[in-house]
């Protein structure tokens, strides 16, 4: 668990930062657009954030090397996808940095908000799926660490329209 200081963010001279998760669900696109709804109206930077994550099992390092080429290839594919997105949307003023890590999701969502003090507030999308909100809202959010987690964490509903996202920042 990241550790619960002031963080440098609420400093003056200081951009906050948003995180926003990528992957390929629909409810990363709902934190997209929720966060540069929110950054319109405030100065600040979009932190988009990939975690490369091993699979579970890993005979040959050769291996491992050629599946981080091609995520890592996989995530710039989506970063540009979510800044055309975000530019067809009308948001291209919303500045956003991109961030590629390895390792398992939760840890390295955790790494980065202890290292990196300008992260004010994590965005998730919630699933509208039966199955429940998403492994990331569930970690999170719903569980043990949600009361001690070092920064605000934004749960957006996963069925929300654009309209309805601009509206609400």
């Amino acid at each position: 668990m990241p550790t619960i200081r002031k963080r440098r963010c609420f400093e003056e001279g200081h951009r906050r930062k948003m995180l926003v998760i990528v992957d390929e669900s629909p409810e990363a696109e709902v934190a997209l657009f929720y966060t540069a709804s929110r950054l319109e109206h405030a100065d600040g930077v979009m932190t988009l954030f990939y975690v490369i994550e091993p699979e579970d099992q890993q005979h040959w390092m050769g291996v491992r090397d050629v599946q981080i080429e091609e995520e890592t290839n996989k995530a710039k594919a989506l970063f540009r996808l979510f800044r055309r997105k975000l530019a067809n949307a009308g948001f291209d003023g919303v500045p956003v940095e991109e961030v590629i890590r390895d390792g398992r999701k939760a840890e390295e969502i955790v790494k980065l908000i202890d290292e990196d003090e300008d992260i004010a507030i994590l965005v998730l999308g919630a699933a509208t799926d039966a199955k429940g909100p998403g492994p990331l809202v569930s970690t999170f959010a719903a569980g043990k660490t949600a009361g001690t987690f070092p920064i605000p964490i934004n749960i957006v509903p996963g069925g929300l329209t654009l309209d309805d996202l601009r509206a609400l920042a």
